[in-house]
C-alpha cells in the first residue's frame, strides 16, 4: 500500500510538472509566434523595422528607431507577466487545499486584488524598468545589433544574457549588503521586509535596489551579449516573469528540477529573504555554490520538508 501511495503521489507531481511547465513557453509567446514562418513580414511593413543592425547613435542621417522593437518586447513581458498571474492565481486556488507553503509560519494571507495591485502598481518595478526600456530604445542608446529583426531567436544568446544579467545582478546584491550599512538601508533593506515573501512582493523594494540590482546589470549585460531583437524580448520576458516566480510563497512544479541543475527556485531564494546572508544569486545558484554563499533550502529549519 505504502509503495502504491508514492506511485500516485509521484504520478500526481509528474501529471501538475507537465500541466503547468506550459507556462515556460507562454511566457515568450509572442517572439516565438511572430518568428513561427517569419510571420512578422506578413503583418508589419518592412519600413517600421531594420533587417541589419543599425547604430542610430552615431549616424549622419538624423534617424530614430522605429517603436516597433520597443512596442513588442514591451508587449511580449506583459504578456508573459499574464500567464505567469493566471498559472499561480489558478494553481493557488485550485489546489488550495494541497499548496504547502515554503515557510513553515505558512504563507501570507491576503487580498488577491490587493496583491495584484501592489504587484503591478510598483513604480520601482514595471514603471522604472519601462522607462530604462523605451530611453535606451528610442534615443538609440543600444548596440546597433538589437536593433535588427533578422535572425530569429539565438537561445545561446538568451542562455547568454541571463546568466551575464544574473552574475551581475549578484554581485551588485552582495555589494548592496556589504560595502556599506547606508548604502544597504537606501537600496535593499525596503526589500527585505518580506522575511515571507509572497509572488506579488517581486518588485517591490526602491528606486536604489532597481537601479542597482536590475537596471545597472542590463546596462552591462546588453554591452556583452549581441543579441537581435527577438533575442532580447525573450530574454526581457523571461528574466522579467522568472524574478516574479522565485517570489512565491509557494514551490512550484519544476522546483526539484531546477534545483538539479543549479536553476533558482521560490525556495533558494525564501532561503535568502529569511537568513539574509545566502543566496545572493536569482535565476542561477552557480555564484552563490561557487563563492560559498548557497545555502539548501532543506537545511533551514523553518522551512517545511519537500519544497
Amino acid at each position: 500500500l505504502e509503495s502504491t501511495g508514492y506511485a500516485y503521489i509521484n504520478m500526481t507531481n509528474n501529471s501538475e510538472l507537465l500541466t503547468y511547465s506550459s507556462v515556460w513557453p507562454a511566457i515568450v509567446i509572442l517572439p516565438l509566434v511572430l518568428n513561427f514562418k517569419q510571420i512578422y513580414i506578413d503583418l508589419f511593413p518592412v519600413e517600421w523595422y531594420n533587417t541589419s543592425p543599425t547604430n542610430f547613435w552615431y549616424n549622419n542621417e538624423g534617424s530614430w528607431p522605429s517603436p516597433l522593437g520597443l512596442s513588442l518586447g514591451i508587449s511580449a513581458v506583459a504578456i508573459g507577466q499574464f500567464f505567469t498571474l493566471v498559472y499561480f492565481i489558478s494553481r493557488k486556488y485550485s489546489h488550495s487545499n494541497d499548496l504547502i507553503s515554503i515557510q513553515k509560519v505558512g504563507a501570507p494571507i491576503y487580498d488577491l486584488l490587493e496583491g495584484l495591485k501592489t504587484h503591478l502598481g510598483q513604480p520601482e518595478g514595471f514603471i522604472m524598468l519601462g522607462g530604462y526600456l523605451i530611453g535606451t530604445w528610442m534615443f538609440g542608446l543600444m548596440p546597433a545589433s538589437y536593433y535588427s529583426f533578422s535572425g530569429g531567436i539565438n537561445w545561446i544568446h538568451v542562455l547568454l544574457q541571463l546568466l551575464i544579467q544574473d552574475f551581475v545582478q549578484f554581485c551588485m546584491h552582495v555589494l548592496e549588503h556589504r560595502l556599506d550599512p547606508r548604502l544597504y538601508k537606501v537600496s535593499h533593506k525596503p526589500h527585505h521586509r518580506f522575511t515571507n515573501p509572497r509572488l506579488f512582493d517581486a518588485f517591490n523594494g526602491s528606486v536604489t535596489d532597481t537601479l542597482l540590482m536590475i537596471l545597472v546589470p542590463l546596462v552591462v549585460t546588453a554591452r556583452i551579449v549581441p543579441a537581435n531583437v527577438w533575442s532580447y524580448m525573450a530574454f526581457g520576458s523571461l528574466y522579467a516573469n522568472w524574478l516574479t516566480l522565485i517570489h512565491s510563497e509557494y514551490s512550484h512544479p519544476w522546483d526539484s528540477l531546477f534545483r538539479k541543475i543549479g536553476f533558482g527556485t521560490a525556495a533558494d531564494h525564501h532561503v535568502h529573504h529569511k537568513l539574509f546572508v545566502y543566496n545572493f544569486g536569482h535565476l542561477f545558484m552557480y555564484w552563490d555554490k561557487i563563492f560559498g554563499t548557497y545555502k539548501s533550502p532543506s537545511e533551514v529549519a523553518l522551512f517545511n520538508k519537500g519544497i
